[in-house]
């Protein structure tokens, strides 16, 4: 059986771990109450359009900086590592542009959704 490195191990538990962080931050964000449960979906579409507009464009830029990186060192590595970062880079900036692309129009694409939505459920109520 091949035994594993320090660093696996400290992988594996920040994983492990990482979900019970989660399922806590879930129960005291409010969210996980079910006193405060409701189907308010324009509240939430407003919500995700505010996360987005907020951390969409600051998200877009670090991704921007981290394809740099990657493909920096890229270039001092042999042709076939090269190639695998030059790749990675590239799927990090389409990554990039695709969280700007939606931070831009988040706005839009919340505001269209609100008045779809407030026409569907004043018409079925």
């Amino acid at each position: 059986m091949k035994e594993y490195g320090v660093l696996h191990q400290i992988i594996v538990l920040a994983r492990r771990y990482a979900k019970v962080v989660w399922i806590l931050l879930l129960l005291f964000s409010g969210k996980a109450y079910a006193s405060y449960f409701s189907l308010d979906v324009v509240a939430t579409l407003t919500g995700i359009q505010n996360l987005l507009a907020h951390l969409g464009p600051v998200l877009s830029a670090v991704l921007f900086i981290v394809a740099g990186i990657f493909y920096a060192i890229g270039q001092l590595f042999p042709a076939t590592k090269r190639a695998s970062l030059h790749a990675t880079a590239i799927d990090i900036l389409i990554g990039a542009v695709i969280v700007a692309v939606l931070s831009v129009a988040s706005n839009g694409l919340a505001l269209a959704s609100t008045h779809l939505l407030s026409n569907i459920t004043n018409a079925s109520v």
